[in-house]
């Protein structure tokens, strides 16, 4: 037999070993050729279920119980995203632990993008320096999609409280120490830190009080229980306005659209004050790629949009939305600025 280049090869003239040897080899060929096409056909297959991504519904952990202001802005995503990917966004709220069982349930949950979390910067930055023994590292075990909101707080307080302004408010707490009280929507969240960080300002002893999320906080600030909550801007936002609750300052750096009348922390005389709060889409490791780009995708388009830009500024905050590596870095970043005032107000869970 001619190879095609002028030698000839003489099969017959092998060993009778050899040419069963050939002989096998042959059988072991087709059959691993039979195997590689059964590949080669599924992966087809593979790659449409990636391309096709999301095929059912989705879930989104919120850390805190419903009412909150993540709680309503979560939902506010969830509705604009699902309507972008063409399936259901559904909020699941997993409140306790400052956070951590919902930061927990999701890093332990499958990576296939059906399962995210709407984590904030007090869960995802600050609770590393509160917690020595997490059950998960933020910044290790979740992945960063998506910023996709920024919104102030306010110092909310109950109308019955004698005190009209900032200033009447540490001299109200400073003659009566460990009397007032403010409630806060778990240790180590922004609610909390915000707190801290107006005690540390103002030299005021002020008695924190516990709950399982910010609405519930809420709740018994409207009912007079506590005096005062450093909320999340966007649940405090109807209640300001239908006069459930008194609002003394914003938190951040500007006054507000919505509420012009209301000065900032540093305008009411509490010099360097500026707390605020984030919300971000983050995943388990290891989630598709797919899931990833057509989540920043729809958050980007969202943001984007004027109808969803309008929704969440009526809600307090900001419509926002980044890559995952820009968010990776503000992650970064808030966990070193919180860490130092986690540090400074001596806060530790109880």
């Amino acid at each position: 037999m001619d190879n095609g280049n002028g030698n000839a090869i003489a099969i017959e003239s092998r060993p009778p070993r050899v040419r069963a040897h050939a002989a096998l080899s042959r059988r072991g060929f087709m059959a691993a050729m039979s195997g590689a096409g059964v590949g080669l056909l599924a992966a087809p297959g593979i790659v449409r279920a990636q391309a096709a991504w999301p095929t059912r519904a989705m879930r989104i952990v919120v850390p805190f119980a419903a009412g909150g202001g993540t709680d309503i802005l979560a939902r506010i995503l969830a509705q604009e995203v699902g309507e972008r990917l063409g399936q259901p966004m559904v909020a699941d709220n997993r409140a306790g632990a400052s956070g951590n069982i919902a930061m927990e349930h999701v890093a332990r949950s499958a990576p296939d993008g059906y399962t995210v979390l709407m984590g904030t910067n007090g869960g995802t930055a600050a609770n590393r320096h509160l917690f020595r023994a997490m059950p998960i590292d933020p910044v290790r075990d979740l992945e960063p999609v998506s910023l996709t909101f920024r919104s102030p707080h306010v110092l909310v307080v109950r109308n019955g409280l004698a005190a009209r302004t900032v200033q009447d408010l540490v001299a109200l707490a400073r003659s009566q120490p460990g009397k007032l009280t403010y409630g806060h929507a778990g240790v180590g969240s922004m609610t909390h830190l915000a707190a801290a960080l107006f005690t540390t300002k103002t030299n005021t002893d002020i008695l924190a009080v516990s709950y399982r999320g910010g609405g519930l906080a809420l709740t018994d600030l409207i009912a007079g229980n506590v005096d005062m909550l450093f909320d999340g801007f966007p649940s405090s936002v109807p209640n300001i306005r239908e006069g459930r609750v008194r609002a003394l300052a914003m938190c951040g750096t500007e006054r507000s659209a919505l509420f012009p009348e209301v000065p900032t922390m540093q305008q009411a005389g509490v010099p360097g004050y500026d707390a605020g709060t984030w919300q971000a889409v983050f995943g388990p490791r290891g989630m598709p790629r797919v899931a990833i780009e057509r989540l920043v995708a729809a958050c980007r388009a969202a943001a984007a949009s004027p109808g969803y830009r309008e929704r969440v500024v009526r809600a307090g905050a900001e419509a926002t939305a980044t890559s995952p590596e820009e968010l990776a870095q503000i992650l970064q970043r808030e966990s070193d600025t919180w860490g130092e005032v986690i540090r400074a107000a001596n806060i530790s869970p109880t």
